[in-house]
């Protein structure tokens, strides 16, 4: 069972912590399973980026991104090379390291 470290967030997980969660995974479900409140505004179908994580370790252990995952990402605040949607990104036997990044687009959370 692969082990997702999560890098310390003040919001999200002051912390960081270390979770194990079965191959097959979403990134996104480990997380919420694990009482790690990553934002979801979507319910997990690819539609907007407030679950966007930064992989640190481990990128090519997951799966490919397709390209409705990589056109939503070029909206996602503070976008890095190894960023994912985390509802997208599915855990293959290898262990991850991740960021969650300082802000998200929200914009039903931000009353716009």
């Amino acid at each position: 069972m692969p082990i997702i470290k999560i890098l310390p967030h003040a919001e999200y997980c002051p912390a960081g912590a270390e979770i194990r969660a079965s191959a097959g995974t979403s990134l996104c479900e480990a997380l919420l399973e694990n009482n790690i409140a990553i934002e979801h505004a979507c319910d997990m179908s690819c539609a907007c980026t407030t679950c966007h994580v930064i992989v640190r370790q481990g990128l090519a252990s997951l799966n490919a991104a397709d390209e409705a995952e990589e056109d939503l990402l070029d909206r996602a605040w503070g976008l890095e090379p190894n960023s994912r949607l985390s509802c997208q990104a599915i855990l293959a036997q290898s262990d991850v390291v991740i960021e969650i990044p300082k802000y998200t687009i929200n914009h039903a959370k931000e009353n716009h």
